[in-house]
């Protein structure tokens, strides 16, 4: 079951952890997802859903949470517990997502991230001006990963 989160959750501690600055570009975005999956490998988890989410959040900081002049943060971080947490940070903390996304009418072009990165993740959520140069906020998204062998 997905849950929605807008209150600061405690990360677990990682076992692993991977942070990057990219640029707030469609090729960053794109990046981010391709970073994602090779550092997923070599951490030897699954990374289709985790790729997705990370799709979905840093297309999102690009189109949404741009400022000129200031890039975007993608932050994997696996616990002993097998969650795989994964932050997208924006310089727009103005904007936050809502709490529940709307489907959009079948017309519209876009508007669907959001329902993908909730389908995806077991759990998700926003924390505003955690990290510095505030103001900004992360969008994150925890996903229980099996351990492969």
């Amino acid at each position: 079951m997905n849950q929605e989160i807008s209150t600061r959750a405690q990360a677990p501690t990682p076992t692993h952890q991977f942070t990057i600055l990219l640029s707030a570009t469609k090729r960053g975005a794109r990046l981010a997802r391709l970073l994602t999956r090779e550092q997923l490998r070599c951490w030897r988890r699954p990374s289709e859903e985790a790729e997705q989410i990370v799709a979905e959040l840093a297309n999102n900081a690009v189109l949404h949470g741009h400022v000129p002049g200031r890039s975007f943060r993608l932050g994997l971080l696996l616990s002993a517990a097998n969650t795989l947490r994964i932050e997208v940070t924006d310089a727009r903390a103005d904007r936050s997502p809502p709490l529940h996304p709307r489907r959009p009418s079948p017309k519209e072009e876009s508007g669907r991230g959001l329902l993908l990165v909730e389908a995806f993740a077991d759990r998700w959520g926003t924390d505003l001006g955690t990290l510095p140069p505030s103001p900004c906020k992360t969008i994150w998204a925890e996903i229980d990963v099996p351990q492969s062998t």
